[in-house]
């Protein structure tokens, strides 16, 4: 069996935040959304279908508990959930606080504007803030 290894641009894009019973979860460097991406840690898994019946289930309580706290922690209008992997072929889940007004509304984030990475220290906070709602869950 091999072990889980998280795809190297996932890894160039993204922040480590928490770590999940199944999930990794991560901030994506853009500043334009609050974007977080859950990543199943199991090895070679490209599709939903692919996990476990056991581990759709836990993704599945991860990805609503992860979108109701982003949600609640920074007040979200809507909240967008995606699995596409076009691009990322590693199964990985985006969940995306969306505002009325923001730079994509109403329609989805990819390809709209260009990324704007975090400044670090408001990437620092971002962190900080979104570790101490995962912690109280």
């Amino acid at each position: 069996m091999t072990e889980f290894s998280l795809h190297t641009q996932l890894a160039v894009d993204t922040e480590w935040v928490a770590t999940l019973s199944l999930c990794r979860v991560l901030l994506m460097n853009d500043s334009n959304y609050p974007w977080l991406i859950l990543v199943p840690e199991r090895a070679h898994v490209r599709e939903l279908h692919e996990l476990s019946d056991a581990d759709q289930q836990t993704l599945m309580r991860e990805i609503t508990t992860v979108s109701a706290m982003l949600q609640e922690a920074l007040e979200a209008d809507k909240m967008n959930v995606a699995a596409l992997g076009n691009m990322v072929p590693q199964l990985h889940v985006h969940v995306i606080a969306r505002y009325i007004g923001d730079p994509a509304w109403p329609g989805p984030v990819w390809g709209k504007v260009p990324a704007v990475p975090y400044e670090d220290e408001v990437k620092a906070a971002r962190l900080a803030h979104l570790r101490t709602h995962l912690n109280n869950l």
